[in-house]
């Protein structure tokens, strides 16, 4: 039976500031489009968006890194400015190079404007078939620190150091974070994952910090779950899991093999929560070698662009979008190839306006 992705979205982020609840007044959101095939997909939400007369308006930002004052490269201050004023934004993959170069623009964004919540949704769709039936599994991930902070040194040649780095304000500001999700949305369970039992100190500091904030909220029942076992458990049954709540490392990881059940990072949503503000992305990567082939599935980034509406308090755009593209997606006429079809990213976004005018 089909089951939208709205139980899990409309709610998801009740708890943030009520200055980003809109009702019909025009938005400004800024668009970062991405490499690759980025531009491509992003021009089909904009499409999609157009045609639903949703009241935003896009500011395009360029995110090519550029090399500051001292030395190391970034984000243009135009691009940080763009998302400090809006407090709002949608973005398309963007490529990183491997072993050198600049650090993950992903990574800069989430840390320059403290996105310190990754939500991702995985919840079957009716019409795409997968191994498994019926899955709804919410990963939230610790999104600023871990092994991912970016403190790396070589100690001798042929020796690198690479610092793990966990602290009680962002652990803490996580699972609490978790915990008002699940009972936004009406879940039961929170799962906190982690390798305790190796880095004890680390691990066991976040441990911590879940447990204090599950004593605050006991109608939601708490479980803990070393991240090997979560893998394994979750591929034999993801039925036993709700939402899971984990360090960045161990969220980069479960939140992929979660969006594989349901069909790949093609068809998973994806917001980075902060205080004052949020980046709604897809999360697959460039296709270099398909871009500017008019090939793209732009479901992803288009439910993440949902997520973003309902997050705006826009949920009377989402609604009739999210229902055209699942329409789409269970009558496999205009399907991308990735989805199984041998339809274009242009047929596939026109079958949904189809349905919306």
């Amino acid at each position: 039976m089909h089951r939208s992705l709205k139980p899990i979205l409309s709610n998801v982020f009740r708890c943030q500031s009520n200055c980003l609840r809109m009702e019909s007044t025009e938005r400004v959101v800024t668009l970062i489009p991405g490499d690759g095939i980025g531009p491509e997909i992003s021009s089909a939400v904009q499409q999609i968006f157009s045609a639903a007369k949703v009241p935003i308006a896009w500011e395009k930002v360029d995110v090519t890194p550029v090399k500051g004052p001292d030395g190391r490269f970034g984000i243009p201050q135009k691009a940080i400015e763009s998302v400090q004023k809006h407090k709002i934004g949608l973005k398309g993959p963007l490529a990183t190079p491997i072993g050198k170069g600049h650090r993950s623009l992903n990574l800069e964004i989430r840390k320059v404007f403290s996105l310190y919540a990754n939500v991702r949704p995985c919840r079957s769709i009716e019409g795409y078939e997968t191994l498994y039936d019926n899955v709804d599994v919410v990963t939230i991930r610790e999104n600023t620190e871990g092994e991912y902070s970016g403190i790396e040194h070589e100690i001798t040649p042929g020796v690198v150091q690479s610092i793990k780095l966990i602290t009680e304000k962002a652990s803490r500001r996580v699972a609490e974070y978790a915990f008002e999700y699940a009972k936004a949305n009406g879940r039961k369970t929170i799962t906190s994952v982690h390798k305790a039992n190796i880095m004890r100190m680390s691990d066991g500091l976040f441990l911590q910090c879940c447990r204090e904030v599950a004593e605050h909220h006991p109608e939601i029942k708490y479980k803990e779950m070393y991240l090997d076992t979560v893998c394994l458990n979750m591929v034999q049954d993801p039925s036993q899991f709700d939402v899971l709540v984990m360090p960045n490392l161990y969220g980069d990881i479960l939140s992929d093999l979660c969006a594989g059940l349901i069909g790949g990072l093609g068809v998973t949503p994806s917001g980075n929560i902060g205080k004052d503000g949020a980046v709604f992305e897809s999360v697959h990567g460039t296709a270099p070698d398909i871009a500017g082939q008019d090939k793209a599935n732009p479901t992803a980034l288009l439910l993440s662009a949902i997520m973003m509406l309902r997050y705006m308090n826009l949920n009377q755009f989402a609604d009739p979008i999210e229902k055209a593209c699942f329409e789409v997606i269970k009558e496999k006429t205009a399907l991308t190839a990735d989805l199984g079809g041998k339809a274009t990213c242009s047929q596939f976004t026109q079958q949904i306006i189809a349905k919306l005018t």
